[in-house]
């Protein structure tokens, strides 16, 4: 009877306290996405993916971070979450966790971006975001030239998208978070992929030097999204983190 009772108190115990908000990164579908959340709530953790104006949901006018930030603060309101964040999602919850971080119970990164980069690949991809869109048609009237300049440049997102979006990725790229990485406060889990060539390695580990007391775990043989691939394992260093 006394152990019956231990393990509804223990669930109840983790139904108050694993809430979890997960921000995605640059992409316009979410499916992918459904082995990582059934997961984490079979595992008791109540995770909601949200739907991000600009990608999973619609914009009409242009962001910077700071709109992200406030959307976000308004999403979650007064209560003290979990937030999970990949990619362009870690950029965000960086950004709001150096504002609220009273709201924060644990920040999880995935492959987080917000390190700035000004190597010469990386300047080639921003000299093609701010003009490939203004001046594409002057440059060349060839529709296959102006998706090789795309390709490049690598990023077919960025084709896609619409001039409002476009010029929101630019602001987000541009964005630069790392001299600001030791305010972040709250208990932060740094997870990444060991072979990720979109946020090098590189940047996981200045991540992990700069943030005080987070922790840092590589998943071997991962690319970008370790949390489509290797699901369990990074279930895994969550629940850890978390418990």
């Amino acid at each position: 009877m006394q152990k019956g009772k231990s393990v509804a108190n223990q669930k109840k115990k983790m139904g108050t306290l694993k809430k979890a908000l997960i921000l995605h990164g640059w992409t316009y579908s979410t499916k992918k996405w459904e082995p990582f959340t059934t997961s984490l709530k079979d595992k008791g953790i109540q995770a909601e993916l949200l739907k991000i104006p600009g990608l999973t949901e619609k914009l009409d006018d242009v962001w910077n971070i700071n709109n992200y930030v406030d959307w976000l603060n308004e999403k979650i309101g007064s209560n003290k979450v979990i937030l999970i964040g990949h990619s362009n999602g870690g950029r965000i919850l960086l950004a709001f966790s150096l504002k609220y971080p009273q709201k924060i119970k644990h920040l999880i990164l995935i492959d987080s971006a917000g390190i700035y980069h000004n190597e010469l690949p990386i300047r080639l991809k921003r000299f093609v975001f701010k003009n490939i869109a203004r001046f594409g048609r002057k440059i060349t009237k060839s529709e296959s030239l102006r998706k090789f300049l795309y390709k490049l440049s690598r990023e077919s997102d960025y084709e896609k998208a619409s001039p409002i979006i476009r010029q929101t990725m630019i602001n987000l790229i541009t964005f630069d978070i790392s001299n600001s990485l030791n305010k972040v406060k709250a208990p932060t889990l740094i997870i990444w992929g060991e072979q990720d060539k979109t946020t090098p390695l590189s940047d996981g580990k200045l991540m992990h030097k700069l943030i005080k007391g987070s922790k840092f775990h590589i998943i071997k043989s991962a690319k970008h999204s370790p949390q489509y691939t290797h699901v369990t394992e990074v279930v895994k260093k969550i629940l850890e983190e978390i418990e």
